[in-house]
């Protein structure tokens, strides 16, 4: 694949995808590279649309190598049903919980999807575990993923069986979920100074929170009415 590549030519362009898939097919299973494994299973899902090929290469990957990011985008396609995969939720979370403790590209994704199917309950006969649910979120919260320290915050303001109610660790986990940009966890830190929940009474701390969580509202707005115009 030397030289450069007139991406104008339809015939050089075919060839260089087409040899990118035997470069990557041969990385994959001869030399057994794990990322080289991953590269084709983007390059199947991606390039070639070929999401039955793709989600072999991907169970093999995640399977055979642990690959992180194979394990997560694995556990993608069970819970649509992608790529000729029974849709599966206790099987997708199995992947999920392996790609996150890997510690990899998409293990703080992949701690949120846990997270989530634990507190779902789906993944355990209907029935919610809410301290997995828990110890998830907070795993991927550490990564700074602020949906997962808002739900974090909600379970310490409700409480749930096997955690207890914390207002403390609440304001704490909304606090940084705010400072992470979530329009809800500001709105909620607010109501918590407001009412003295988890912390002293602090009208003036609830007055920025709820500004902050105004100017974010806009900000998306703005940002929603950007968009439909750049269409």
């Amino acid at each position: 694949m030397a030289g450069l590549i007139n991406f104008q030519n339809e015939a050089e362009v075919k060839e260089f995808l087409d040899n990118l898939g035997i470069e990557y097919t041969y990385q994959c299973y001869r030399e057994k590279d794990p990322e080289g494994c991953q590269r084709l299973a983007d390059y199947l899902d991606g390039i070639k649309k070929n999401y039955e090929a793709a989600a072999q290469v991907l169970k093999h990957n995640c399977e055979e190598h642990q690959h992180g990011e194979s394990c997560y985008k694995l556990g993608s396609y069970y819970i649509v049903g992608k790529g000729g995969l029974q849709q599966n939720l206790k099987t997708a979370y199995e992947c999920f919980v392996k790609s996150c403790e890997k510690d990899g590209k998409k293990s703080v994704d992949a701690c949120h999807n846990a997270a989530l199917l634990a507190h779902d309950g789906q993944v355990f006969d209907t029935k919610p575990d809410s301290v997995k649910a828990r110890d998830y979120y907070t795993k991927a919260c550490s990564g700074n993923f602020a949906p997962s320290c808002f739900n974090l915050s909600t379970i310490y303001i409700q409480g749930a069986p096997g955690v207890t109610k914390d207002m403390g660790k609440a304001l704490k986990y909304s606090l940084k979920a705010c400072d992470l940009g979530h329009i809800w966890a500001c709105a909620n830190t607010s109501r918590m100074y407001k009412l003295g929940e988890g912390t002293p009474k602090n009208n003036e701390k609830a007055e920025l929170f709820k500004n902050r969580a105004k100017e974010l509202h806009k900000e998306q707005k703005e940002f929603s009415q950007q968009l439909k115009f750049g269409q």
